[in-house]
């Protein structure tokens, strides 16, 4: 699955790798997460643009957004049989720029995060679907999931999951909706080809949404492992016996 990501190049640079009209200006992300409007490349009228979505779909179908699931990621399996995602696939792919992402793996207990980017350092396309949620007072809100697949034999060994990353020559191929024949694009939604990603564990401090800086993205020591390992083991309570003591009206702070 993909519950976090990280968007580091520069804004001219994505610019010109997905080709979209706008020109945003936006500073770099290291921990993004659900919920938070994320940039969405799509194409209308035979043009690519830039888009804010909220990461977590909305089928345009619900009619109470607390009461749905948040789809924060859409298998590609079942991506087009399932009623939220079924006409989304067909009529409203997108791409999401990102530099890469985070996954966590159990270790000894407690789970260890990971950061997870091309192997030559490249941008990614993460495949995304699309939809317009339209509220009961006529309010108007994107949001946007990402589509994932069965890990390869190496991502495998951090998680069965991965986002599918859609390769620059295949952009348009992916992005072209005018049609509902979806035969063109099925082949994309596969996992990376073995060797094409790297990783590396970071600190825990990932895990908290508040922390978004590039230090996050440091290779961690096994030493800082082993030091943050202890951290978050749970202390002992210390039982503290009072002295007896005769009083002698002064009161006491221990």
């Amino acid at each position: 699955m993909c519950g976090r990501f990280v968007i580091t190049s520069a804004p001219a640079a994505l610019r010109q790798l997905f080709g979209y009209i706008e020109q945003p200006n936006f500073p770099p992300r290291y921990n993004v997460a659900p919920t938070q409007p994320i940039p969405v490349v799509l194409v209308e009228n035979g043009a690519r643009h830039f888009r804010l979505m909220r990461w977590g779909l909305l089928p345009s179908w619900v009619k109470d957004p607390k009461g749905f699931t948040l789809l924060i990621n859409a298998r590609s399996e079942t991506v087009l049989e399932k009623p939220a995602f079924k006409k989304a696939i067909r009529r409203r792919r997108g791409l999401i720029p990102a530099d890469g992402y985070y996954e966590w793996k159990s270790e000894g207990g407690r789970k260890q995060p990971f950061f997870i980017h091309r192997a030559d350092g490249a941008p990614l396309g993460f495949a995304a679907v699309f939809e317009t949620w339209l509220g009961p007072n006529g309010e108007e809100l994107d949001t946007v999931a990402i589509v994932t697949a069965a890990a390869g034999e190496d991502l495998a060994t951090l998680h069965d999951r991965v986002p599918v990353t859609i390769s620059p020559r295949d952009f348009e191929r992916w992005l072209d909706c005018r049609g509902d024949e979806i035969d063109a694009i099925l082949p994309l939604m596969t996992a990376p080809r073995i060797g094409e990603f790297a990783w590396h564990p970071v600190s825990t401090r990932v895990n908290r949404v508040v922390n978004d800086d590039e230090q996050l993205l440091l290779p961690i020591s096994a030493q800082e492992l082993e030091a943050e390992a202890e951290a978050a083991k749970p202390k002992k309570a210390v039982r503290k016996v009072a002295a007896a003591s005769s009083d002698d009206g002064q009161g006491s702070l221990f």
